[in-house]
């Protein structure tokens, strides 16, 4: 009677096992299409058998744990290609928008650069000529207006990354609280030998995503709490206490601040990765450069135009007498922040009757050209920095952004198609195949039968023996 009742036992523990494991192959199907989800599996452990007699037999078989299909390894190499994914598309978009702006159509920068030169040779002509003077004007007015115009959209350029960056970290403090209370929901559940599989899923996701966008590295401390830091070591979330990150502005652009426990710290572009690297690295890097250049070529143009211009004579339209010493261009060798030169190429007169056409020679004959000729000649004489024309050093300047954008588009498309198979091959190690699981079904299906019809037995066999006994 007793190896019947322990008969009796092994089969239920049989009939459980086989039910959990259906449960938990359903489960495996419900969430095929669950983003992160990880296929769990269930750990099957025989119960220690007993000493029956001169024998040892068997108590059955339980659930022993409900694993999941995971790879450290897999799950690393992602993250470090999602870090670098996320910063090159951090760059896509502003440097989509600053090919918009350093275009290479005939009315960019250059286009006006030359229009302007064109204007004083036309003047060397009929240098006395009203309406070549009211050219002139009109091309140097137009000159300050493309200068204004470039410097303008890069400031828009910059007011939308530093608005994105502000929309962002809500999202992002949103994300690290989460993590923090994953951890504290994981400790409590697996403190009792459990494990906390879809808390793990959740969280693992979550880190993906922060790797993307800050570029995040994770280590698990002693009490295997998953710890989440910046690239330069500033905590993000230890165990179930998660920092907060804040934007302050600084000057026109939008900085970042850390605060934990009490402390408040400056985010530099040193602590950065990913999308928010590429985007800081963008604004304070190479469009900071951009900047650099643009007032550099306002200030060496209008500068030589000046210096030739104020050697000039011209009828002081007041006296009707000659005079010199009349700039052409306003003054923007000194300006001072926040004021930016190359926004403030603008004209020093309106009048046509003080452009200088003349040259250095205050008993210049009627049509006299000279000072109109060297202004113009400025256009392929003149060497910024003992280099550079005026327009071959634009020419530059668009194409340094041409071949940035350019090595940002193949950065990019490696950095996706990498990203796209290290998440196949973890998708392929952890994700849901529903051909696997029905074959699992199957399994636990006939195993779940088995029992059954083996408990059936043993029932059959308990009756028969108590009717002996009767």
């Amino acid at each position: 009677m007793t190896s019947l009742l322990n008969a009796l036992n092994a089969g239920k523990t049989s009939l459980l096992t086989n039910q959990k494991s259906i449960e938990i192959v359903g489960n495996n199907i419900a969430n095929v299409n669950t983003e992160g989800y990880s296929r769990q599996r269930a750990e099957l452990m025989q119960i220690p058998a007993v000493n029956f007699g001169d024998f040892f037999i068997g108590q059955g078989v339980t659930v022993s744990n409900v694993s999941r299909d995971y790879s450290v390894f897999i799950s690393r190499q992602l993250q470090n290609k999602t870090i670098e994914f996320g910063e090159e598309t951090g760059k896509s978009n502003t440097l989509s928008e600053l090919e918009r702006v350093f275009s290479v159509s005939e009315d960019n920068l250059a286009g006006q650069i030359n229009n302007f030169f064109d204007a004083w040779q036309e003047l060397t002509a009929n240098p006395s000529g009203e309406v070549e003077r009211d050219v002139v004007l009109q091309r140097g007015q137009l000159l300050g207006e493309a200068f204004a115009s470039i410097t303008n959209e890069l400031d828009t350029v910059v007011s939308n990354m530093n608005t994105e960056i502000i929309g962002e970290v809500a999202y992002l403090n949103e994300k690290i609280t989460e993590i923090a209370k994953l951890n504290d929901r994981i400790q409590l559940v697996e403190i009792s030998g459990q494990t906390a599989n879809a808390a793990r899923d959740q969280r693992d996701l979550i880190v993906q995503n922060l790797s993307e966008t800050l570029g995040v590295q994770t280590y698990t401390d002693e009490r295997g709490l998953l710890n989440v830091q910046l690239p330069g070591g500033m905590p993000l979330v230890q165990g179930n206490m998660a920092s907060t990150i804040s934007t302050v502005t600084v000057g026109t652009n939008v900085g970042l601040q850390l605060e934990t426990t009490g402390v408040t710290m400056d985010v530099g572009l040193d602590n950065l990765g990913g999308k928010f690297k590429g985007m800081f690295e963008m604004r304070d890097v190479f469009i900071s450069g951009l900047r650099d250049d643009l007032n550099t070529l306002a200030i060496e143009l209008t500068s030589a135009v000046n210096d030739r211009h104020a050697l000039g004579w011209y009828t002081d339209p007041t006296t009707g007498l000659p005079a010199t010493g009349q700039i052409f261009f306003e003054d923007i060798t000194s300006l001072a922040p926040p004021s930016v030169p190359s926004r403030n190429v603008r004209l020093a007169f309106t009048d046509s009757r003080l452009v200088a056409a003349a040259g250095p020679n205050s008993n210049a004959a009627p049509g006299d050209n000279e000072t109109a000729l060297d202004i113009a000649a400025l256009e392929t004489t003149y060497r910024i920095n003992g280099a550079d024309t005026f327009d071959n050093f634009f020419s530059k300047i668009v194409s340094n952004v041409g071949i940035e954008s350019a090595r940002n588009q193949l950065s990019l498309s490696g950095a996706e198609d990498a990203t796209i198979q290290l998440q196949n091959l973890r998708d392929g190690y952890s994700g849901v195949s529903l051909e696997e699981e029905m074959i699992d079904l199957i399994q636990y299906q006939r195993g779940f039968e088995s029992s059954a019809k083996f408990l059936a037995t043993i029932d059959e066999m308990m009756n028969a023996l108590l009717q002996l006994k009767g």
